[in-house]
């Protein structure tokens, strides 16, 4: 049975072995302990999923709770994915925050994912990477 929680006073090494878990992993820093601590601490809405003692999916959000909530990372263990996990921690995220809307990018191995649940595309959204500059 799958248990939600809510909170982002994790246990680092456990969460980050579930990010090297799949594919989002090799797309974020995970070597970097103190980046990935800040990541976690940084976020102020942040749902995980338990498989017993094992973390099995994170949805890692940044919320106003009034307008948006930025969506960082939907990541998923790859041995649970297919389940319903990332739906679900969808659906607590925007029950977390039921006037904002969710805003994400996609990772591309996810692109076909979110229409599928019932996201709808955006055209319009713009990177400036760290250390670009502004033209």
């Amino acid at each position: 049975m799958i248990v939600y929680r809510v909170g982002n006073d994790l246990e680092l090494d456990r969460i980050i072995d579930l990010y090297a878990s799949c594919t989002l992993g090799p797309r974020r820093p995970l070597s970097d302990r103190e980046r990935m601590a800040e990541i976690i601490r940084g976020s102020n809405l942040v749902i995980t999923a338990w498989d017993d003692d094992l973390p099995v999916g994170i949805a890692r959000s940044l919320s106003d709770f009034a307008y948006v909530t930025y969506l960082a990372d939907l990541a998923i263990r790859e041995s649970h994915q297919r389940r319903g996990i990332g739906k679900e921690l969808i659906r607590r995220t925007q029950q977390a925050a039921p006037r904002a809307q969710i805003v994400l990018l996609s990772a591309p191995q996810a692109v076909d994912y979110y229409p599928r649940i019932g996201l709808e595309r955006h055209n319009s959204a713009w990177v400036l990477n760290p250390g670009q500059s502004l033209a």
